[in-house]
């Protein structure tokens, strides 16, 4: 898991979304966080390293003032447990609080078995973006 002075180094640094880092400000969009879990899982740059996404964080790199509710971990560990995501990803999260608000740092280790899909499609990480792999990614991933 992250540690306080890693968040610290990217909270108001917008070019510390890379392809192991995402940032998002959304709560409810659980589609856009299975994507992302699925592209941790799959490890496409071969890093061997956890991805993190990070709820409360702006593109921007700024605080989004937000107070993490048992509602939204809850959301994130039934992504893990509804079958849409498989093999299922390996994943825990932390809270971080600051003055302007709190941060859900969910940590996705990298998966032994992949290619991991949700929803049959398989997710990966290009930079800073999520994209869905072709036939080459795919096949990369699974040699």
């Amino acid at each position: 898991m992250l540690t306080i002075e890693q968040i610290n180094q990217l909270v108001g640094n917008p070019n510390a979304e890379i392809d192991r880092i995402e940032f998002t400000e959304a709560t409810k969009d659980t589609e856009k966080f299975s994507e992302a879990i699925c592209a941790f899982s799959n490890d496409y740059l071969d890093h061997k390293k956890a991805g993190y996404l990070l709820i409360g964080i702006r593109k921007d790199g700024t605080l989004a003032g937000l107070k993490i509710t048992d509602e939204l971990q809850k959301d994130i560990s039934s992504i893990r447990n509804n079958g849409q995501i498989l093999p299922q990803p390996a994943l825990s999260m932390e809270i971080f609080s600051f003055p302007q608000g709190q941060i859900l740092v969910i940590e996705v280790l990298p998966s032994p078995h992949p290619p991991v899909r949700y929803k049959g499609k398989v997710c990966i990480r290009t930079g800073a973006s999520k994209s869905i792999a072709n036939e080459v990614e795919e096949r990369r991933l699974i040699e």
